[in-house]
């Protein structure tokens, strides 16, 4: 068992929110959960994305997420940015720097490992030149980080 795991309250929606977040990762299943009876206000789930584990609960209007707190998703390849990007972004909002939120509200990083690679081994021009790139990303492009790693 893990020490610390990360609790999401939503205002609604947690069950729905639950079953969406397994479908997408991978090695990810609803260890158990319980709604209210007659109604689908979640009281309690417990619930493992790649090994990972979180609980969540319904809390009503009192509870909403901010980007102070964002879920970071790092992906081996431009495939798994893409994958998780549509994912996780679909009917929420896209924001920047590979920053997302998703339709319940939770922020997400969509974050190749590609980034942190190239700026720990970069030049400090180099490192201005990617993270420069990066900023006018709203999806991460490897493609481009490497590009503007390369340019001389």
């Amino acid at each position: 068992m893990q020490k610390v795991t990360t609790f999401l309250t939503f205002e609604s929606r947690g069950k729905e929110a639950v079953d969406f977040y397994v479908s997408i990762f991978k090695n990810s299943k609803v260890n158990g959960s319980m709604v209210m009876p007659g109604s689908d206000q979640l009281l309690h789930a417990s619930f493992s994305l790649d090994g990972q584990e979180f609980m969540a609960m319904d809390g009503g209007k009192d509870f909403t997420f901010t980007h102070g707190v964002s879920l970071f998703v790092t992906c081996e390849d431009q495939e798994e940015v893409d994958y998780f990007w549509e994912k996780l972004g679909e009917g929420g909002e896209y924001i920047q720097c590979g920053w997302l939120k998703d339709k319940f509200g939770v922020s997400w990083q969509i974050i190749p490992k590609a980034l942190g690679e190239l700026m720990r081994s970069a030049a400090p021009d180099q490192a201005q030149r990617v993270q420069a790139a990066m900023l006018k990303m709203v999806k991460i492009d490897v493609a481009g980080l490497q590009k503007a790693y390369d340019q001389a």
